[in-house]
């Protein structure tokens, strides 16, 4: 079966070149708010990572593999090195991206990404159901859009408008797909931390954490302090991408062009 990755192109094709990732189970579609502020600067490169939304599902969901998947996608486009932005466990992809390829990765900018298993929160009540057997698998085929928003509204720190292709997307993402993402994200992280697979890499790194983060304890962001610049967002949760657009693209845009 040929492996086929939705990918959405916006800003100029001839600016430098700046890919984002998105977390578990969510679409290209997450970063929605912050695109027309970053296309005015930047060749932006979203996908749907292989399983999710309008993506195929591949041979294999470890992260290792997915990385070598957006690797061959960066050779088709022939970009060259790009900044890599990624949210939540697309951190992880990023991460492996950088492992394999550091040729196609000029810096990486990780937003809401947990740096070790052990940082993990206690999920709110919703997720667990809709996540777990034995529920899980009926209450994620007859969700509704009500019930995706407070899914996705469950990880923030205050109510937020949901954009509505952001709920769209995510309909096209199985429930086995996002049970396969993060059960091998939790591989990738618990072999060896993220902030550990930092410290081999000669790549500058941003982070960013919601001061509020609700999923991933946000004083485990200090783990990264060593091999990275680290910002945290007061009164933000783990979705800085909708709940601070504004500030999220401008750190973003202000770390991308240090490394122009």
């Amino acid at each position: 079966m040929n492996e086929y990755l939705h990918v959405v192109h916006d800003g100029p094709a001839e600016a430098p070149p700046l890919l984002l990732i998105h977390g578990s189970g969510a679409t290209g579609g997450s970063w929605s708010e912050l695109v027309p502020a970053l296309a005015g600067h930047h060749h932006v490169i979203r996908l749907d990572l292989p399983g999710c939304g309008r993506s195929t599902p591949p041979p294999s969901f470890a992260v290792p593999a997915q990385a070598r998947r957006v690797a061959r996608l960066l050779d088709e486009l022939g970009t060259g090195p790009a900044v890599v932005a990624a949210h939540s466990s697309g951190g992880y992809v990023a991460t492996a991206l950088a492992e394999q390829r550091p040729d196609l990765v000029s810096s990486l900018a990780l937003i809401s990404t947990g740096p070790r298993m052990s940082a993990l929160l206690p999920q709110p009540l919703i997720l667990r159901l809709l996540l777990a057997p034995p529920f899980g698998p009926l209450l994620w085929r007859r969700r509704s859009d009500a019930v995706i928003r407070r899914g996705i509204g469950a990880t923030m720190a205050r109510a937020v408008d949901v954009p509505d292709d952001m709920v769209t997307e995510l309909r096209g993402t199985t429930y086995r797909a996002f049970r396969q993402v993060l059960r091998h994200n939790g591989a990738y992280v618990g072999e060896r931390s993220v902030p550990d697979r930092l410290a081999k890499l000669d790549v500058p790194v941003l982070v960013v954490f919601g001061a509020a983060d609700p999923r991933w304890d946000p004083a485990s962001a200090h783990d990264y302090e060593a091999v990275a610049r680290v910002e945290f967002l007061p009164g933000v949760g783990h979705v800085p991408l909708v709940e601070e657009p504004a500030k999220t693209g401008q750190l973003l845009l202000a770390f991308a062009a240090t490394r122009l």
